[in-house]
């Protein structure tokens, strides 16, 4: 039986969003985020602010695809034509059919459009219903209250807490990890019809 390969080439979009690999060259499509707003990275380890870890982001974010351990995309906002910002599948597991989903960060002009919404059914389905994955995992600071509200909005379930789970950039400074996620069953049974209806809410007042 042959063993399954995850693709090389993932393209995702609708209507307002569209996902593609990441490149080495879209440091320059993110050098305005990366420059211009370090706020975006407060609760992240590996941070994008400032040209030079920007190329240094990608570049990890690069070898880790060609590794099959991850797989980041960017993000570009079909209604502007700008990209946004940056998202990825990581400690893929295909044997186990379990993923996690994030490193997602967006420009502030991107945060409460709707965007992240579209992205998450995207890759929910992509991670569902073509990879046929039983289980997606998140993880966020338990003090970034907004990214924990967004994964509530879209359906994940909180499963606990890590303490002391790992470092921050802070290097004095140990974070607690709150853990959720969404199961196979749960997509299918309602998770991915919620989140369909907050899309086409969210396309009416558009």
């Amino acid at each position: 039986m042959a063993t399954f390969q995850f693709p090389q080439n993932i393209v995702l979009e609708d209507e307002m969003v569209l996902l593609r690999p990441l490149q080495i060259t879209d440091v320059e499509n993110l050098l305005d985020i990366s420059l211009n707003e370090p706020e975006t990275w407060e609760y992240s380890l590996v941070r994008a602010n400032g040209k030079e870890n920007l190329e240094n982001y990608i570049q990890l974010a690069i070898k880790a695809r060609e590794s099959e351990k991850e797989f980041p995309f960017i993000v570009l906002d079909k209604k502007t034509g700008k990209y946004a910002g940056s998202t990825r599948f990581y400690d893929i597991n295909l044997p186990f059919k379990t993923l996690q989903l994030g490193y997602t960060w967006y420009g502030k002009d991107f945060r409460g459009t709707g965007l992240n919404k579209h992205c998450k059914y995207l890759l929910l389905q992509f991670a569902f219903e073509t990879l046929g994955m039983e289980r997606v995992e998140f993880r966020a600071d338990n003090n970034n209250q907004r990214s924990i509200a967004a994964m509530k909005s879209i359906g994940c379930k909180v499963e606990g807490v890590m303490r002391s789970h790992m470092p921050t950039a802070d290097s004095d400074v140990r974070r607690d990890s709150i853990i959720l996620s969404i199961l196979k069953d749960e997509w299918f049974a309602e998770v991915k019809e919620n989140l369909k209806s907050k899309l086409s809410l969210l396309s009416n007042n558009y």
